[in-house]
């Protein structure tokens, strides 16, 4: 179970590479089209970029908020030896609507949507750190 429990960490963390990747080709392309100059990078002011550059850096900055309070209930979970199908199930449920958070983010950025699926993820979340506090502190 230890290692399917991983599965999820490790798509996580494909999509937050995938992410950078499509980020800086999109700001690479931006600067090259003198959207923006380079300068704005030294203080990362991107306030002159494309909403399609603004959108890929915030949807990066994203994927190190929410997901980081998964990984650690990934991390305490294994180290208290209670990994189990629930919450393999709970956390590919979690990568999964930020799969979708980002494809929304990034791509129509349709707002009432990714918010949405921003908050159903969050209700996963909240429900992987329950199920873990009732486990150490309860059970």
């Amino acid at each position: 179970m230890e290692k399917l429990i991983l599965m999820p960490v490790f798509l996580q963390i494909l999509l937050t590479s995938v992410v950078l990747v499509l980020m800086g080709r999109r700001r690479i392309r931006a600067a090259k089209n003198k959207e923006i100059s380079v300068a704005a990078f030294k203080t990362m002011n991107l306030s002159g970029a494309n909403e399609q550059v603004i959108a890929t850096s915030r949807n990066f900055e994203n994927q190190f908020q929410m997901p980081m309070l998964y990984l650690f209930s990934v991390l305490f979970t294994l180290q208290l030896g209670l990994a189990d199908m629930g919450y393999v199930v709970m956390g590919a449920a979690f990568v999964l609507l930020r799969l979708v958070h980002t494809f929304v983010h990034i791509g129509s950025n349709n707002v009432r949507m990714r918010f949405n699926v921003f908050l159903l993820g969050c209700v996963v979340l909240w429900a992987i750190w329950l199920r873990l506090v009732w486990q150490v502190l309860v059970a």
